[in-house]
């Protein structure tokens, strides 16, 4: 719901702040009083271009604010959570900045946006359920261009004939279908290239599995360095065994000595028993070392040949870790991919007949369920025009009747199978035409006003405005507009533009909408009517600038009939 909307510097609009209600809200005012600029300033809050010729005169800028309430709108404030915009206490603040030199700004609670993104928010686009439904619809005799849409045609049709959730799914299914036939075409298109392709791999695969890589592999830069340092390894081994052993006061003799000190020593105190019994131990590691040393060196190939095989090999792996890869798993892994696009390529044609085949069962599918919601389409398509002709007789639009048009297509599009238009005609004796080129703009409103009526609310609370629907009716025809957009503002927000009494006594508040002149400068003025304003208000609808008695008894009494 619009709570509120702020506007400074806009055209005749010098400051102004207008608090929206619930239910329906009326806007009325005499001719030229500036209602046009309001709807254009509301048009801004829906994401239309902004131009700075609509900068009051003698101002660098103007700024349009409107803030929505979006308690009910759980797929807005999930919209906008995922652009990163906050949300507290269920506000949207959208806030239009218009600057010399035809700059604009947008900012969605304070942050600034593109234009595109406060369209996808707040821009009238389709009324539907669903995630695409929009915060704010505008409509009326001059602004009939959903109305004209056949996407628009075949969106309230689905609405009233309650298969919305059918369709969203038909949609996911035919996006896969879409996406595997692109994968056909590419298959097909890269078949040409495929032998191509194939032999590269093949030839790289070669490499790699003539080496036949090995996770011991990782080592060879150990095993070089040991094999080229073999004469260093046993050098060390010789010079152990020498000086443990071999050498006059070696390290094995001179601990023997120790030790038989020892025995001696701890006969004399028993106390250097355990602290001697280290030594044995000592002489055991020392002696186990020296022996794993020999042992291990010995083992040591010093084979030129075998130090040569290994540094090719690992020469070979080293040019493969510059074309593929910086280590063994890195390299490995290409390896294995390399396998498996060799494998999918070798298996391609019997790849792309299985996809083939998915397609087309798929799109049987598609065909079968499209089929379904296209007879569904059919029967509801027949209640809704005998139910949009009822609301047209009760407007006493007597000879123009209304009809949906819907024809079985051969090619699959997203929405099924169906072609869906909206028509009308004057007579019975006339053809039916489509509404653009049969329907007057009044008679768009109040078909509009039909339609409305019959589909019934969506799943999503929102806005409408309507701009002058009552254009060209009165009397008793003017009171069943206003009925019905009473009705229609049950549980939502309803902004009507109107100039018939009859449709402003409906009203559950009311904006007077008024123009003057301030120092030379046209300036316009919105105030909320209160009781006897309200009658005032009427009264002059009524009869004119000239408000007499009898009006105003007229415009108490309307005003009572209409709130009963």
């Amino acid at each position: 719901m619009l709570q509120e909307l702020r506007v400074s510097q806009f055209a005749i609009i010098d400051s102004l702040n207008i608090e929206f209600q619930n239910g329906l809200n009326i806007l009325s005012g005499e001719t030229g009083s500036g209602k046009s600029v309001l709807l254009k300033s509301l048009a801004l809050l829906m994401g239309e271009k902004a131009s700075a010729d609509t900068i009051r005169t003698g101002c660098t800028q103007a700024t349009v604010e409107g803030s929505f309430y979006l308690k009910g709108r759980p797929d807005l404030q999930k919209h906008l959570e995922s652009l990163g915009i906050e949300i507290e206490d269920n506000q949207l603040i959208v806030r239009r900045i218009i600057s010399s030199g035809d700059k604009s700004k947008v900012y969605l609670n304070g942050v600034l946006s593109p234009l595109a993104q406060l369209r996808d928010i707040v821009a009238p686009l389709i009324e539907v359920t669903g995630p695409s439904a929009p915060l704010i619809e505008m409509t009326g005799q001059h602004d009939n261009r959903n109305l004209l849409s056949k996407t628009y045609h075949l969106d309230l049709l689905d609405q009233y004939a309650g298969h919305w959730d059918k369709r969203l799914t038909f949609e996911t299914q035919y996006q896969n279908w879409l996406e595997l036939k692109s994968q056909i075409a590419d298959f097909e298109k890269k078949a040409q290239d495929k032998a191509q392709r194939l032999d590269f791999l093949k030839f790289q695969f070669q490499e790699f599995e003539k080496l036949d890589l090995q996770p011991e592999d990782a080592q060879l830069d150990i095993e070089i360095k040991k094999l080229k340092n073999s004469s260093k390894l046993l050098q060390f081994a010789d010079l152990c065994d020498q000086l443990v052993y071999q050498d006059d006061g070696s390290v094995s003799a001179r601990l023997k000595t120790i030790q038989k000190k020892a025995i001696e020593v701890a006969a004399l105190d028993p106390a250097l028993q355990d602290k001697v019994s280290a030594l044995d131990q000592a002489q055991s590691l020392i002696d186990d070392a020296i022996y794993a040393v020999r042992t291990y060196v010995n083992k040591i190939d010093a084979d030129p040949e075998m130090l040569e095989e290994k540094e090719s090999r690992l020469s070979q792996i080293r040019k493969l870790q510059k074309k593929h890869g910086e280590d063994l798993t890195a390299l490995m892994d290409v390896f294995n991919q390399m396998a498996g696009e060799i494998k999918a390529l070798e298996n391609s044609d019997q790849h792309l007949e299985q996809l083939k085949k998915q397609a087309a069962v798929l799109e049987l599918e598609l065909r079968k369920q499209a089929s379904e919601i296209h007879k569904t389409r059919s029967t509801q398509a027949k209640k809704l025009t005998e139910k949009v002709n009822q609301e047209l007789l009760d407007l006493n639009m007597k000879g123009v009747l209304f009809d949906v048009h819907i024809a079985s297509l051969e090619t699959l599009s997203s929405t099924g199978l169906s072609d869906v238009e909206f028509l009308s005609q004057t007579s019975p004796k006339d053809p039916k035409r489509a509404l653009n080129k049969a329907a007057s703009g009044g008679e768009l409103s109040r078909i509009l006003l039909s339609l409305k009526k019959s589909v019934g609310k969506s799943d999503f609370p929102r806005t409408y405005l309507f701009d002058e629907v009552d254009t060209g009716v009165s009397g008793t025809t003017a009171e069943k507009v206003g009925r019905k957009l009473k009705e229609i503002a049950k549980g939502q927000q309803v902004i009507c533009v109107t100039h018939l009494p009859q449709v402003a006594a409906f009203g559950d508040v009311h904006f007077s909408i008024q123009k003057s002149t301030l120092k030379d400068q046209a300036v316009m003025t919105v105030n909320e009517l209160k009781k006897q304003d309200r009658i005032e208000e009427i009264a002059r609808l009524i009869s004119g600038e000239k408000i007499t008695k009898t009006s105003l008894a007229h415009a108490q009494e309307l005003i009572k009939e209409c709130q009963a």
